[in-house]
Protein backbone atom coordinates (compact mmCIF):
# COMPACT_ATOMS: atom_id res chain seq x y z
CA UNK A 1 0.00 0.00 0.00
CA UNK A 2 1.01 3.27 -0.82
CA UNK A 3 2.76 4.74 1.95
CA UNK A 4 1.64 8.81 2.40
CA UNK A 5 3.06 10.76 5.76
CA UNK A 6 0.44 13.39 7.23
CA UNK A 7 2.75 13.31 9.99
CA UNK A 8 1.83 17.44 10.02
CA UNK A 9 -1.96 16.35 9.84
CA UNK A 10 -1.98 14.26 12.87
CA UNK A 11 0.15 16.44 14.98
CA UNK A 12 -2.09 19.56 14.41
CA UNK A 13 -5.54 17.46 15.16
CA UNK A 14 -6.28 17.23 18.81
CA UNK A 15 -7.68 13.96 18.31
CA UNK A 16 -7.78 10.89 15.92
CA UNK A 17 -11.02 9.24 14.47
CA UNK A 18 -12.20 7.03 16.96
CA UNK A 19 -11.97 3.00 16.15
CA UNK A 20 -16.19 3.00 16.31
CA UNK A 21 -16.27 5.73 13.45
CA UNK A 22 -14.37 3.07 10.97
CA UNK A 23 -15.96 0.05 12.00
CA UNK A 24 -19.38 2.21 11.72
CA UNK A 25 -17.96 3.58 7.88
CA UNK A 26 -17.04 -0.04 6.89
CA UNK A 27 -21.10 -1.21 7.34
CA UNK A 28 -22.35 2.28 5.37
CA UNK A 29 -20.72 2.17 2.20
CA UNK A 30 -22.93 3.80 0.31
CA UNK A 31 -23.96 6.52 2.82
CA UNK A 32 -19.96 7.59 3.10
CA UNK A 33 -19.61 7.97 -0.52
CA UNK A 34 -22.85 10.30 -0.57
CA UNK A 35 -21.29 12.18 2.39
CA UNK A 36 -18.19 12.33 0.62
CA UNK A 37 -19.53 14.11 -2.74
CA UNK A 38 -21.79 16.25 -0.69
CA UNK A 39 -18.37 17.27 1.17
CA UNK A 40 -16.17 18.01 -1.75
CA UNK A 41 -19.41 19.94 -3.15
CA UNK A 42 -19.03 22.12 -0.18
CA UNK A 43 -15.48 22.66 -0.11
CA UNK A 44 -15.52 24.10 -3.58
CA UNK A 45 -18.51 25.95 -2.48
CA UNK A 46 -16.69 27.75 0.72
CA UNK A 47 -13.72 28.29 -1.23
CA UNK A 48 -15.94 30.29 -3.98
CA UNK A 49 -17.56 32.10 -1.92
CA UNK A 50 -14.38 33.59 -0.20
CA UNK A 51 -13.12 34.09 -3.40
CA UNK A 52 -16.26 36.30 -4.19
CA UNK A 53 -16.47 38.33 -0.85
CA UNK A 54 -12.57 39.15 -0.84
CA UNK A 55 -11.63 40.17 -4.18
CA UNK A 56 -8.88 41.97 -3.08
CA UNK A 57 -6.47 39.40 -1.55
CA UNK A 58 -4.71 37.99 -4.60
CA UNK A 59 -2.99 34.94 -2.81
CA UNK A 60 -6.53 34.05 -1.45
CA UNK A 61 -7.51 34.13 -5.13
CA UNK A 62 -5.02 32.24 -6.28
CA UNK A 63 -4.77 29.45 -3.76
CA UNK A 64 -8.67 28.92 -3.81
CA UNK A 65 -9.26 28.67 -7.40
CA UNK A 66 -7.10 25.85 -7.60
CA UNK A 67 -8.46 24.44 -4.17
CA UNK A 68 -12.20 24.78 -5.51
CA UNK A 69 -11.36 23.02 -9.23
CA UNK A 70 -9.49 19.64 -7.05
CA UNK A 71 -12.59 19.59 -4.69
CA UNK A 72 -14.81 19.42 -7.79
CA UNK A 73 -12.54 17.02 -9.92
CA UNK A 74 -13.04 15.24 -6.60
CA UNK A 75 -16.76 15.13 -6.89
CA UNK A 76 -16.74 13.73 -9.80
CA UNK A 77 -14.68 11.44 -9.51
CA UNK A 78 -16.53 10.33 -5.85
CA UNK A 79 -19.96 10.53 -7.80
CA UNK A 80 -18.03 8.13 -10.89
CA UNK A 81 -17.26 5.65 -8.53
CA UNK A 82 -21.03 5.85 -6.89
CA UNK A 83 -22.46 5.32 -10.52
CA UNK A 84 -20.25 2.11 -11.48
CA UNK A 85 -21.38 1.06 -7.92
CA UNK A 86 -25.09 1.53 -8.72
CA UNK A 87 -25.19 3.77 -5.36
CA UNK A 88 -28.41 6.45 -6.05
CA UNK A 89 -27.12 9.87 -5.08
CA UNK A 90 -29.69 10.83 -2.70
CA UNK A 91 -30.50 13.81 -0.47
CA UNK A 92 -29.52 13.99 3.07
CA UNK A 93 -29.09 15.86 5.99
CA UNK A 94 -25.33 17.50 6.98
CA UNK A 95 -23.60 16.33 9.94
CA UNK A 96 -23.41 18.75 12.77
CA UNK A 97 -19.78 19.05 12.05
CA UNK A 98 -19.40 22.08 10.16
CA UNK A 99 -22.27 24.26 11.94
CA UNK A 100 -20.96 22.78 15.62
CA UNK A 101 -17.64 24.90 13.76
CA UNK A 102 -19.17 27.64 12.01
CA UNK A 103 -21.87 28.47 15.29
CA UNK A 104 -18.26 30.26 17.04
CA UNK A 105 -17.22 32.19 13.83
CA UNK A 106 -17.22 36.10 14.29
CA UNK A 107 -20.23 37.81 12.40
CA UNK A 108 -17.33 40.30 10.98
CA UNK A 109 -14.46 40.87 8.66
CA UNK A 110 -11.67 41.13 9.07
CA UNK A 111 -12.09 38.69 12.00
CA UNK A 112 -14.81 36.23 10.38
CA UNK A 113 -12.30 35.66 7.48
CA UNK A 114 -9.87 34.21 9.45
CA UNK A 115 -12.09 32.28 11.46
CA UNK A 116 -13.33 30.52 7.96
CA UNK A 117 -9.42 30.22 7.29
CA UNK A 118 -9.04 28.65 10.02
CA UNK A 119 -11.56 26.39 10.14
CA UNK A 120 -11.05 25.55 6.39
CA UNK A 121 -7.51 23.89 7.46
CA UNK A 122 -8.77 22.03 10.37
CA UNK A 123 -12.07 20.76 7.68
CA UNK A 124 -9.08 19.88 5.54
CA UNK A 125 -7.33 18.35 7.93
CA UNK A 126 -9.40 16.10 9.51
CA UNK A 127 -10.36 14.77 6.22
CA UNK A 128 -7.23 13.94 5.34
CA UNK A 129 -6.94 11.96 8.29
CA UNK A 130 -10.24 10.07 7.42
CA UNK A 131 -9.11 9.10 4.20
CA UNK A 132 -5.91 7.57 5.92
CA UNK A 133 -7.42 6.34 8.45
CA UNK A 134 -10.33 4.06 6.51
CA UNK A 135 -8.14 3.19 3.27
CA UNK A 136 -6.21 0.03 4.96
CA UNK A 137 -9.76 -1.34 5.13
CA UNK A 138 -11.04 -0.81 1.40
CA UNK A 139 -11.37 -2.13 -1.25
CA UNK A 140 -8.53 -1.92 -3.74
CA UNK A 141 -10.57 0.69 -5.94
CA UNK A 142 -11.59 2.39 -3.31
CA UNK A 143 -8.38 2.35 -1.29
CA UNK A 144 -6.57 3.97 -4.32
CA UNK A 145 -8.81 6.71 -4.43
CA UNK A 146 -8.61 7.73 -0.71
CA UNK A 147 -4.93 7.52 -0.58
CA UNK A 148 -4.75 9.00 -4.17
CA UNK A 149 -6.70 12.49 -1.98
CA UNK A 150 -3.77 12.65 0.62
CA UNK A 151 -1.65 14.94 -0.99
CA UNK A 152 -3.98 17.21 -2.41
CA UNK A 153 -5.76 17.85 0.99
CA UNK A 154 -3.12 18.21 2.77
CA UNK A 155 -1.91 20.93 0.57
CA UNK A 156 -5.37 22.42 1.17
CA UNK A 157 -5.07 22.56 4.84
CA UNK A 158 -1.99 24.45 4.57
CA UNK A 159 -2.88 26.83 1.89
CA UNK A 160 -5.76 27.77 4.42
CA UNK A 161 -3.35 27.88 7.34
CA UNK A 162 -1.14 29.92 6.29
CA UNK A 163 -3.33 32.47 4.42
CA UNK A 164 -4.99 32.40 7.79
CA UNK A 165 -1.38 33.49 9.77
CA UNK A 166 -0.52 35.92 6.84
CA UNK A 167 -3.85 37.65 6.58
CA UNK A 168 -4.31 38.57 10.49
CA UNK A 169 -3.33 41.13 11.85
CA UNK A 170 -2.77 39.92 15.50
CA UNK A 171 -1.21 36.53 17.16
CA UNK A 172 -4.16 33.37 16.00
CA UNK A 173 -2.46 30.77 17.60
CA UNK A 174 -5.16 30.89 20.72
CA UNK A 175 -7.78 31.01 17.96
CA UNK A 176 -6.76 27.98 16.20
CA UNK A 177 -6.85 26.29 19.29
CA UNK A 178 -10.05 26.96 20.58
CA UNK A 179 -11.39 25.99 17.55
CA UNK A 180 -10.02 22.36 17.50
CA UNK A 181 -10.72 21.83 21.11
CA UNK A 182 -14.15 22.43 19.76
CA UNK A 183 -13.62 19.97 16.92
CA UNK A 184 -12.27 17.63 18.94
CA UNK A 185 -15.36 17.72 21.10
CA UNK A 186 -17.33 17.10 18.09
CA UNK A 187 -15.31 14.25 17.06
CA UNK A 188 -15.38 12.23 20.35
CA UNK A 189 -18.56 13.00 21.81
CA UNK A 190 -21.94 10.34 20.47
CA UNK A 191 -23.52 11.29 17.33
CA UNK A 192 -26.41 10.23 16.62
CA UNK A 193 -26.19 10.50 12.80
CA UNK A 194 -23.83 9.02 10.76
CA UNK A 195 -21.59 11.15 8.16
CA UNK A 196 -18.63 11.86 6.96
CA UNK A 197 -17.41 13.67 9.61
CA UNK A 198 -19.36 12.31 12.67
CA UNK A 199 -18.33 12.10 15.81
CA UNK A 200 -18.69 8.55 18.07
CA UNK A 201 -21.77 6.63 16.93
CA UNK A 202 -24.48 6.70 19.24
CA UNK A 203 -26.83 4.21 17.66
CA UNK A 204 -25.81 0.87 16.20
CA UNK A 205 -25.85 0.30 12.36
Amino acid sequence: MQQVDITAITEFLLCRTPQAWIERALQEPELLLIDHANCEKKAASTALGLMYRHTDQYELLQKLSRLAREELRHFEQVAAIMKKRGVVYKTITASRYAAGLHVHVAKRDPERLIDTLILGAIIEARSCERFAALAPHLDPVLQKFYLSLLQSESRHFMDYLTLARKLATQDIEQRIAFFLQNERELIESPDAEFRFHSGVPAIAA
